[in-house]
């Protein structure tokens, strides 16, 4: 699966986004999972898309 968002769909507001990579951190602990890790990667990448802003996946 790509990093990258699908540019098809609509992009959600970086506030929204925001506001899920909040709750994942708040429902691990503050310790990530591999697949919590996974999620924040693709939820950051989705929050500077939205945002307008750059971040480089991690490798």
């Amino acid at each position: 699966m790509s990093p990258y968002p699908n540019t098809s769909v609509a992009v959600r507001p970086a506030s929204v986004v925001n506001e899920e990579i909040r709750d994942l951190w708040q429902r691990s602990g503050g310790l990530l999972s591999a697949d919590d890790e996974t999620e924040y990667q693709r939820l950051l990448v989705e929050w500077s898309t939205a945002a307008g802003t750059s971040v480089r996946p991690a490798a």
